[in-house]
């Protein structure tokens, strides 16, 4: 079975490089959204790379959890992984969605949306401050924009059937909240898909072995 990971926002397959899979992993480039596309139509738009002909899995982590739950909506894999990130709107942060409703984010000047580098390693509590630089270096501030436009103004309340969050206690942008099943790594912040990357594995692992066996007893 393979698994198709879709990264942060802004982010690139790089923050996939330290998981070690039993399973191929394929990472999803990112594409250029349409003028005032919304997260549904981008969502079946990059799903056209995934292989529906043989079993497959999502991973999505951060705003590419809700890419990946976009997409599971549609394509249903046998299981949608999501790190650091959120199932529902419900499970955002409500100053997210209540910044949504201000209409203010197109307001704000483009080059806004680059973070001095100490608040960004604050915020996603990274160990690997280097790496986290290097992608913000190279993050596309108009892609940043339009995908903070689109968390914030989130509709999805659907709960999928095979969801797992993996999610770290000390998440300062999306704490772990709601009631989908959740995999807690103490003390992981937002950055955790790197800087907690062994045991992020061993959990992936663990769960795609169970569907394995799941389907062989089938």
């Amino acid at each position: 079975m393979k698994i198709y990971g879709i990264s942060g926002l802004g982010a690139d397959k790089r923050v996939f490089d330290a998981l070690t899979l039993d399973v191929e992993l394929i990472p999803i480039d990112w594409i250029t959204p349409n003028k005032n596309e919304a997260i549904e139509a981008y969502s079946k738009r990059l799903s056209s790379i995934i292989d529906t002909k043989n079993d497959f899995s999502i991973i999505g982590v951060s705003f590419g959890g809700l890419i990946a739950t976009e997409i599971s909506k549609i394509l249903k894999p046998k299981i949608t992984i999501l790190i650091s990130s959120a199932h529902t709107k419900n499970e955002l942060r409500p100053i997210f969605l209540l910044f949504g409703k201000t209409k203010l984010i197109k307001l704000i000047p483009t080059f806004l949306f680059d973070p001095p580098r100490w608040i960004a390693k604050y915020l996603f509590d990274a160990q690997n401050s280097a790496l986290l630089n290097k992608i913000l270096d190279d993050t596309d501030l108009t892609f940043v924009k339009w995908a903070i436009h689109e968390l914030t103004n989130w509709k999805n309340v659907t709960q999928l059937e095979n969801v797992i969050k993996i999610h770290g206690t000390h998440d300062k942008l999306i704490p772990p909240r709601g009631n989908t099943k959740t995999e807690l790594i103490d003390k992981g912040g937002h950055f955790m898909i790197v800087d907690n990357a062994i045991e992020i594995s061993e959990i992936i692992n663990r769960k795609v072995e169970s569907i394995t066996a799941l389907n062989k007893k089938i």
